[in-house]
């Protein structure tokens, strides 16, 4: 059993839709549910059947949202459609306190706004084996429409190429197997702290792992 984590900064985890990243997230929650959480966001859109209050959503009126935006209390927010969504710097900083490593699946634009917060975080990238193999596993879905494909697909073109932005993440793992990008994630949660310390905080000097 891995130990507990001695950084309880967040972990952001992005990438590509349909790389596999909520799987990643899912699979560390399951494995030590003690040790990590999911922040709650708010939103302003309606419940929708079976979801309910502060499990799913906070769920509040667009002059609410609108507020704690000019309090600046949001560490990421963004618009989808009609409704907002958005993270709190207030749920974040509360789970931390908890002694919990609070796991975050946030979309491009959310990294950025959250790299200019005042939340110290960490930064993970899951990359598709190949651009190919994304769009083959979007099509294994059956789900969506030409169209939202194509519209994933460009906005992949959009992730991948941010990634390459140097300092943009703390590490990129290519998850080409399962368990082992499962095993990569965990090693760099477990044992970022450690190393930092022993570099003397080199996080905090400007320097950053990235594979």
């Amino acid at each position: 059993m891995a130990p507990v984590p001695s950084d309880l900064r967040p972990v952001v985890i992005s990438g590509p839709s349909g790389v596999g990243k909520g799987t990643l997230y899912k699979l560390l929650l399951e494995r030590h549910p003690s040790l990590f959480a999911t922040s709650v966001s708010h939103t302003t859109r309606s419940p929708r059947p079976g979801e309910k209050e502060g499990v799913d959503y906070y769920y509040i009126s667009m002059a609410e949202f609108e507020k704690m935006i000019a309090d600046n209390a949001f560490v990421e927010n963004a618009k989808f459609g009609d409704n907002r969504y958005g993270t709190s710097k207030m749920t974040i900083e509360n789970l931390t306190k908890s002694g919990r490593v609070v796991v975050l699946d946030i979309e491009m634009e959310g990294v950025k706004q959250i790299k200019k917060s005042s939340i110290e975080a960490r930064f993970v990238f899951i990359s598709p084996p190949s651009m190919s193999i994304l769009e083959s596993r979007l099509r294994g879905r059956g789900t969506e429409k030409e169209e939202s494909i194509q519209k994933r697909l460009a906005q992949a073109e959009n992730e991948m190429a941010y990634s390459k932005t140097p300092n943009a993440h703390d590490l990129i793992i290519v998850n080409d197997d399962l368990e082992k990008a499962y095993q990569d994630l965990e090693s760099f949660i477990f044992k970022k702290r450690t190393q930092d310390q022993e570099a003397g905080d080199a996080s905090s000097a400007g320097v950053s792992v990235q594979d």
